[in-house]
């Protein structure tokens, strides 16, 4: 397969879910695979309980910034993931579009975090894998 495919990770805040799910999609996934995330309403940084889960997995958030989304990443990508984000999140006709019901990570101790990463994490590699894109 060398044709590119996208995806588009959302969240309401592009701090925690959706950083890690893009991380961690960018480590288990074939080259081919473009990742993007974005946010409806940004925070100013990525949630340090995120940051330090993905850590203990060897992959850094550290030079991750939140963003809002734009029409230009809906256009890039083939599949939208949002993760709680509902009507805010964006819905481009002929784009599929998946919801994960994950909860917010914000707030929250570093256990807590862990199992949302690890939901995440399962997630990613059961989409990866329907789909052919898991790295051999």
């Amino acid at each position: 397969m060398s044709e590119s495919f996208g995806i588009l990770f959302l969240c309401v805040h592009n701090a925690g879910r959706s950083q890690m799910a893009a991380a961690l999609t960018r480590s288990l996934a074939s080259t081919n695979v473009v990742v993007l995330s974005g946010g409806s309403a940004p925070a100013s940084s990525v949630n340090p309980m995120a940051l330090a889960a993905m850590e203990e997995l060897g992959i850094s958030l550290a030079d991750e910034q939140p963003k809002k989304w734009t029409m230009e990443m809906l256009h890039e990508v083939d599949v939208v993931i949002s993760m709680g984000c509902g009507d805010d999140c964006p819905v481009l006709p002929g784009k599929e579009r998946l919801d994960w019901e994950i909860t917010d990570p914000a707030g929250q101790d570093l256990d807590f975090v862990r199992r949302v990463r690890d939901e995440i994490r399962l997630r990613v590699e059961e989409f990866l894998r329907e789909r052919h894109l898991l790295a051999v």
